[in-house]
């Protein structure tokens, strides 16, 4: 599948999945702001992404057409749910729901493009 797809759409696919799990956990808090004793929850799939992201890889250019400094993309598809010690803040849950309803719309729109843009090559090759 990474051949005709390529890394992008594993990457994006995962991207989705994750905003779309971290959204139901963002109106988990919101709907139990009153709920005594209730600790709001978060994914720390951010952390996560950080970390791997800072991991350098050097890699030697064997041919001129060789893009320079080109790693492997990562995936993740385990979601980490961390609660916190704080009470739900209503301000801080809906900032945090519409930041990630923004990116789940911009990576729907990545991956929508990507689909486009396969479908126009396969449409100019018939």
């Amino acid at each position: 599948m990474e051949s005709l797809f390529g890394k992008t759409f594993n990457l994006l696919s995962t991207l989705v999945g994750y905003r779309s799990e971290r959204n139901k956990l963002i109106t988990s808090n919101i709907s139990n702001l009153d709920t005594p004793g209730y600790k709001p929850a978060d994914y720390v799939f951010k952390q996560d992404l950080q970390k791997a992201m800072d991991i350098r890889i050097h890699l030697t250019r064997t041919k001129e057409k060789h893009f320079p400094n080109a790693t492997d993309e990562i995936t993740r598809n385990d979601f980490k749910m961390v609660k916190s010690e704080e009470k739900v803040d209503l301000d801080k849950e809906m900032g945090n729901l519409a930041s990630n309803q923004l990116m789940y719309n911009l990576s729907v729109e990545l991956l929508a493009r990507k689909f486009r843009g396969i479908r126009n090559v396969l449409s100019e090759v018939k």
